[in-house]
């Protein structure tokens, strides 16, 4: 039973849980904040140069 044995090594090689899969997307939920985070930090340091610099003409051409 040589295909048999090679299948037991198979399942036997095959990950009972799905931990590394919840992992992963635990990593992937952190990194998503993180950059959600420093969007919004951004966009309000951007939002406070525009209104400090609000007296400087910007010429568009």
């Amino acid at each position: 039973y040589p295909i048999t044995q090679k299948l037991f090594r198979i399942i036997k090689a095959c990950p009972v849980s799905v931990a590394s899969a919840e992992r992963s997307f635990s990593t992937l939920r952190r990194i998503k904040t993180w950059l959600r985070t420093r969007m919004t930090e951004d966009r309000l340091v951007g939002l406070a140069l525009l209104n400090v610099h609000r007296d400087v003409l910007v010429n568009v051409e």
